[in-house]
């Protein structure tokens, strides 16, 4: 199953990699949410290889996640796989100049059942996608907004 939508932010393409490359704030994003979150590679600088491991709520049972960045170009894409024992899921992020102040951001998530329970699931997504399309579009829609505001800080 896939989501993808696509957002026009007022900022440099650069500046925008750079906000997306702020992982430490989408782990404690995902803690304030009650997740928790472990970074275990060793990475200095953000690239392929970096990896978390994740626990948290879904559906009134506890899962087990491990991220991890399976692309990296600078400045214009990444590709994050998360993986569990019943669902792989690939998220990219795909930044495209528009001009030196202006970028578009595509944003897909690509969700693959691994078992069973796993593709009930999924056909449970299925059959809500209009509402779950129309919230997934939002939120990337209120994040690139928020990048946007974050760049017109410190500018």
């Amino acid at each position: 199953m896939k989501f993808s939508t696509k957002e026009d932010i007022e900022a440099p393409v650069e500046a925008v990699f750079d906000m997306l490359c702020n992982f430490e704030s989408y782990e404690r994003a995902a803690m304030r949410r009650g997740a928790e979150v472990q970074r275990v590679d060793d990475l200095a600088l953000p690239g392929i290889g970096m990896k978390w491991q994740t626990t948290f709520e879904l559906r009134g049972k506890r899962r087990e996640m491990e991220i991890e960045m399976i692309r990296f170009e600078r400045p214009t894409e990444m590709i994050l796989e998360s993986r569990s024992t019943s669902v792989v899921a690939l998220m990219t992020l795909e930044l495209m100049a528009l001009s030196r102040s202006r970028t578009r951001i595509l944003v897909a998530l690509d969700i693959k059942p691994q078992n069973l329970s796993a593709r009930l699931l999924v056909q449970s997504f299925k059959l809500a996608k209009t509402s779950l399309t129309k919230k997934y579009k939002l939120r990337v829609a209120e994040y690139a907004k928020s990048l946007e505001e974050r760049h017109e800080k410190i500018v």
